[in-house]
């Protein structure tokens, strides 16, 4: 008996073990480690500070911004944003959503006419709070997205072109009415799409998930930033790989340059990124690496400069 109350024992304590080990590691997947209060809400974030970082120096910020129904620290490891920061010197702040599943309210709706301008709030709160903690360097500050998070970075651009430098967007579900944006600058946009993505259309159309939702084509998006940058009508177009082609507006107001990679064959993924299950998003290109293409994009701008 006592031997068998041993062997219970341990079973028990192999258990236990087992359960702390997976709410560790729960905690570290699903975790983030700041919060604010913003709108009467406590919203939270996941930062992340490079050794590098010297607070005597003005430090460039990246906001970076997961879709519907993911989560901060899936968006840091799916985009490799992190090891940028450390080779690059900057921090990375990846903002998390609301509601379950986790999504920003970036649709004009009328059971809940001010929820974009909380998620607006939010954004004004997070950069002030990363400044007062953080020596942020104002004048370059960087948003970038994914499916969802690519549509609320849009719409930063709309609203915040005095706050943030340049944008970029990845399988972005821009909804925004063109007609709703008026940025006080031109902004510079950075922007890649599969060409198989079906929950958010490269042609445009209704999305795979939600019928509901119905997103113009993503070159006519990107036609909407070339106007309103005051670009040259005629792009340069290159093809890099095979599969992916580079659609580059220069002679823009303000150098605001538009580039958008199109990825033939590529679903709802982010490009150079980490791989989704191709029986949810499709196939991931690795030909290129998005992340360090858009770094590479914003380094060139700053508000300062203008």
């Amino acid at each position: 008996m006592a031997e068998k109350n041993t062997k219970n024992k341990r079973v028990l304590l192999i258990i236990l073990v087992l359960l702390i080990i997976s709410i560790i590691a729960l905690s570290t997947q699903f975790g983030t480690n700041g919060r604010i209060k913003s709108s009467g809400q406590t919203r939270k974030f996941l930062v992340y500070i490079p050794d590098s970082y010297d607070p005597e120096q003005p430090t460039p910020l990246v906001i970076s911004i997961h879709g519907f129904v993911q989560w901060p620290a899936h968006q840091q490891s799916m985009t490799g944003w992190n090891k940028l920061a450390d080779e690059n010197g900057f921090i990375v702040v990846y903002p998390k959503g609301t509601g379950f599943p986790l999504r920003w309210n970036t649709r004009p709706s009328e059971e809940e006419p001010g929820a974009i301008e909380e998620e607006l709030r939010f954004f004004a709160d997070l950069i002030d709070h990363l400044g007062s903690t953080y020596n942020i360097d104002p004048s370059r500050v960087y948003v970038n997205g994914m499916s969802n998070g690519g549509g609320m970075s849009d719409i930063l651009a709309c609203e915040f072109s005095d706050r943030i430098a340049a944008i970029g967007g990845v399988a972005g579900a821009y909804i925004y009415p063109r007609g709703d944006c008026h940025p006080a600058r031109p902004m510079p946009v950075i922007a890649f799409h599969g060409g198989d993505d079906r929950v958010v259309p490269y042609q445009g159309g209704a999305s795979s998930r939600d019928e509901n939702f119905v997103f113009p084509s993503v070159e006519d998006w990107a036609a909407g930033w070339v106007e309103i940058n005051s670009c040259g009508t005629l792009p340069e177009i290159s093809v890099i790989t095979n599969e992916i082609t580079r659609t580059y507006f220069t002679g823009c107001k303000s150098n605001a340059e538009v580039i958008l990679y199109s990825v033939a064959g590529a679903g709802h993924t982010w490009p150079g990124g980490e791989k989704l299950p191709v029986w949810i998003a499709g196939y991931t290109n690795q030909d290129i690496n998005a992340s360090a293409l858009m770094w590479e994009f914003f380094r060139g701008y700053s508000l300062k400069g203008e």
